[in-house]
């Protein structure tokens, strides 16, 4: 069970705000990392994502870890993502990207296991929506038999 996760952004109470309008959430300064807003589902689990500004980078620096400017550019694209709920409909999700001068569209994973509406942050970091429709359907696949049925269908390595 993932609590909260980190993502960076241009301007990230900018971003901040579009997740927490995603979730009916809201939003707050990030004191721990001046400049960082989170995003706050208002869930019983305490749900946020922390956005920090784009070229911070995380390192260990005793009890909280330190956000230091970097010594190269972000990198545009990464292997990191992030699938979340949304009571929205797919329409407005994608309506909300497109307001804010992202890639927003609605795909299908794998072989029509289930849809998501890919919200591409800074259009550069991948944030998955699943509305209640798409919730069901992704409950229905993500289950620990159908994993473990794709896993022993992968050839070996």
């Amino acid at each position: 069970m993932i609590f909260h996760a980190s993502i960076p952004a241009r301007d990230p109470q900018r971003a901040a705000s579009v997740l927490a309008e995603l979730w009916g959430g809201f939003i707050a300064p990030f004191a721990v990392f001046p400049g960082s807003w989170i995003a706050v589902a208002g869930d019983e689990r305490g749900t946020v994502i922390e956005v920090y500004p784009a070229g911070r980078v995380l390192h260990p620096a005793g009890a909280e870890p330190g956000v230091l400017p970097a010594d190269a550019p972000p990198v545009r694209y990464s292997a990191f993502h992030l699938a979340v709920a949304t009571k929205l409909p797919a329409e407005d999700v994608i309506a909300i990207g497109h307001r804010e001068g992202w890639r927003a569209e609605r795909c299908t994973r794998g072989n029509r296991f289930f849809d998501v509406i890919e919200l591409w942050i800074d259009n550069a970091t991948l944030i998955e929506c699943l509305t209640d429709e798409m919730q069901a359907d992704y409950l229905a696949f993500a289950t620990p038999d159908n994993f473990r049925a794709m896993a022993n269908a992968a050839p070996p390595r």
